[in-house]
């Protein structure tokens, strides 16, 4: 299975949102997979890791975030699980979880209620190493239109999370003990 090829199939290649998404990826997949090195003792699938960092934000085009080139009718948050959607559709159930898990540090059905958040009401939160290093890489970039991103800092992204409870900040630290 090539990434790629399954992005192109919902993106046109070389255009603005195309190019985010594949330079995003990247970025993700090549953390990912080395923070998942550092845990050999937990069998991490370093080749889905790669397969799916590439594919765990396919589902921002169908978002309204014209920054990206996306014209879509959903709030950015919608991202996760209209990516599951999308990935399912393909016959790709375990990249499809990666998809909805990996917003924030995941997403409980407590903040979807909490914020009103324009979610289903289930829980989306990684559970397997994979998904937990997907979205601890996640972290450290952040997309955008001049496709010059430089990571960020752990202190930069405990910052970030604070405002969405301590449960959080807590969550990612335990993933900074694991992987770093």
């Amino acid at each position: 299975m090539n990434p790629i090829d399954i992005i192109a199939e919902f993106y046109n290649p070389g255009s603005r949102a195309y190019n985010v998404l594949i330079q995003h990826g990247k970025q993700v997949a090549d953390k990912a997979v080395n923070a998942a090195s550092k845990v050999p003792h937990l069998n991490p699938d370093l080749n889905f890791i790669r397969e799916a960092a590439m594919l765990h934000d396919i589902g921002i085009f169908l978002t309204d975030t014209p920054e990206f080139g996306c014209t879509g009718g959903h709030s950015y948050v919608c991202h996760g699980y209209l990516g599951k959607e999308i990935l399912e559709s393909k016959g790709l159930p375990e990249h499809a979880l990666v998809c909805e898990r990996h917003v924030g540090v995941g997403i409980t059905v407590e903040d979807i209620r909490r914020h009103k958040l324009p979610l289903p009401e289930r829980d989306m939160v990684p559970i397997s190493i994979e998904e937990q290093a997907i979205c601890f890489a996640d972290k450290f970039f952040s997309k955008n239109a001049t496709l010059i991103v430089n990571e960020k800092s752990v202190e930069d992204i405990l910052c970030r999370l604070e405002r969405y409870g301590s449960d959080k900040v807590i969550t990612f630290q335990s993933w900074t003990r694991l992987f770093e």
